[in-house]
């Protein structure tokens, strides 16, 4: 009989999310947790590896450690990441004004805010090219455009930000944990992240897939009480979210959007 791709897929990213946590898995592992035959996981291993990502060595596969935060959509955490995008997107109301910084994981918040009248304040020139809702009024920062983000920085963004009081804060990060906070990997962003923050009446969430959880970059953005809920995915380290929750953060953890591509008309 023959098997639905989408579910050879499913399986396919399951394992690399494994491979992505574990550094590296054993046959006997895979077979353990999915089931299926010998024939079937070498054969989802050389998927991967004729994309890169992995190198299969005797018993086994590793991650090409240079690919891991790729930015490649065979073996990025999309599921993930839309899975996070679309629970944030139900959280804007009728009305709001809402800020969203250069992460990936934000900007796709855009596709799913469906039938409501908001505005988006953004320093993502790539915000131009989101499929949107026409009711949905995007503005961008201006500001001295940095690549390969297409992030608008400077004190042209940090005025134009200082003249909004938005109602909710979208943001990503390089990384956030319970000692560092919220953290980044470039400087000229920290200003406009703080800003953010700080211009926001109402509630501001963090928004990433559990490859930044625990994690500290070179750059703070902002302590932990400043901010109010963290939403990221159920492979996220149990015990760094139980430190981020001692900080008074509520912490949201999801399981992948199996439909990866959100319809204005659902």
């Amino acid at each position: 009989m023959k098997v639905n791709y989408s579910i050879v897929q499913k399986r396919r990213d399951d394992i690399m999310v494994m491979i992505q946590k574990l550094g590296n898995v054993t046959m006997d592992q895979l077979k353990t947790d999915f089931n299926v035959s010998d024939i079937t996981l070498r054969r989802d291993l050389q998927y991967w590896e004729d994309r890169g990502a992995i190198l299969r060595y005797h018993g086994g596969a590793k991650l090409v450690q240079h690919m891991v935060n790729h930015n490649n959509s065979n073996f990025t955490n999309d599921r993930y990441k839309r899975a996070i995008a679309k629970y944030a997107a139900m959280l804007v109301e009728e009305g709001d004004t809402i800020f969203i910084n250069t992460s990936s994981t934000a900007l796709l918040v855009i596709e799913f805010i469906v039938g409501k009248h908001c505005t988006v304040i953004t320093n993502n020139a790539k915000a131009l090219l989101v499929k949107h809702d026409p009711l949905l009024s995007i503005v961008l920062t201006g500001g001295e455009l940095r690549f390969p983000k297409e992030a608008m920085v400077g004190d042209f963004a940090l005025n134009n930000l200082n003249r909004v009081l938005a109602n909710k804060c979208f943001l990503g990060c390089s990384g956030i944990s319970a000692e560092d906070g919220i953290t980044t990997a470039i400087l000229s962003e920290t200003a406009v992240n703080e800003t953010m923050l700080r211009r926001t009446s109402g509630s501001k969430f963090v928004l990433c897939d559990y490859t930044k959880v625990g994690m500290k970059h070179s750059f703070l953005s902002g302590d932990l009480d400043a901010i109010d809920c963290l939403i990221t995915d159920v492979n996220a380290d149990e015990s760094s979210v139980e430190a981020i929750k001692e900080h008074h953060v509520k912490v949201v953890k999801l399981e992948p959007l199996i439909v990866t591509s959100p319809t204005l008309d659902s």
